[in-house]
């Protein structure tokens, strides 16, 4: 998903610098699939986390 919005955010903002003209409105969208493939990262360190801390708690 992160890398879905990272070329979106780049298809994005690559005619700022070559000048041609703007994408869709689509594409702008897409490009917020990056900040929710970090959610969804960090969504996952939070439940590993929490799961070692279950697992280590039951072997004490």
């Amino acid at each position: 998903m992160f890398f879905i919005g990272t070329v979106a955010t780049l298809v994005t903002v690559a005619p700022l610098f070559l000048g041609t003209t703007p994408f869709p409105t689509y594409m702008f969208g897409l490009s917020m699939l990056m900040g929710a493939g970090f959610l969804l990262a960090g969504a996952g360190v939070l439940r590993s986390i929490a799961a070692g801390r279950r697992q280590a708690r039951a072997g004490r």
